[in-house]
């Protein structure tokens, strides 16, 4: 499958690289030249623009963004003008849901599919793997499932619940449509305030474990 990729920071270059790694092609935009240059080297496709990143896709374009939540509003303004109904954008940062909601409404209104995938494995999701959060039309996530699956870690990167028969689901490789568009992004907030808490746990324990030893 076909797939452009916005947005070529650490985790967005390693997804293009996992992507190419399963057979797909990849066609890239980013600000910096040398990010471009690196993933071409390694087989993407370049752009020039972001008209000639959309000359480059085929009909229907599936477009990828992992850009900082801020700037997607931006990179939206200067990526809708070059497509076309029933082209699709996914957001793959961490937006927040309220804005998935919104955007889904306003590129709805020009034919544009929008999904909003909270993703998480950073730096070592290239080889191990990306869990994917995902919110949108129920057909359109169907069409991008061969992205995802290539992305997620799979059903093999983990011993199977005990019980589980059958063809693994989405959700034993790594990957689950959680509902419509702000879903995805919801569910990714919820996981990044559990880690976040386990993080400040483990911090508190480690501290009064250090001060109980110099105390001693």
């Amino acid at each position: 499958m076909q797939l452009g990729m916005i947005g070529l920071g650490r985790m967005g270059s390693n997804m293009v690289l996992r992507l190419m790694k399963d057979g797909h092609e990849c066609v890239v935009s980013d600000t910096h030249p040398q990010a471009v240059r690196d993933v071409v080297a390694k087989g993407a496709k370049s752009s020039d623009s972001i008209a000639d990143f959309a000359k480059k896709l085929n009909k229907p374009r599936s477009v990828w963004m992992m850009v900082p939540a801020a700037a997607v509003d931006s990179v939206l303004t200067s990526l809708t003008p070059v497509l076309e109904p029933g082209d699709i954008v996914i957001d793959g940062g961490n937006s927040y849901y309220h804005d998935d909601i919104r955007r889904a409404g306003e590129l709805k209104s020009k034919g544009i599919h929008y999904v909003d995938c909270g993703t998480s494995g950073g730096v070592w999701g290239s080889e191990r793997g990306y869990c994917l959060m995902i919110g949108g039309e129920e057909a359109i996530v169907s069409h991008l499932d061969p992205i995802f699956k290539s992305l997620a870690p799979g059903v093999g990167s983990a011993e199977r619940t005990p019980g589980r028969t059958g063809e693994p689901s989405t959700s034993e490789n790594g990957y689950l449509r959680c509902g419509p568009n702000g879903a995805g992004h919801f569910v990714k907030m919820v996981h990044n305030g559990i880690e976040y808490g386990m993080m400040a746990a483990f911090a508190e324990g480690l501290n009064i474990i250090k001060n109980a030893t110099s105390a001693r």
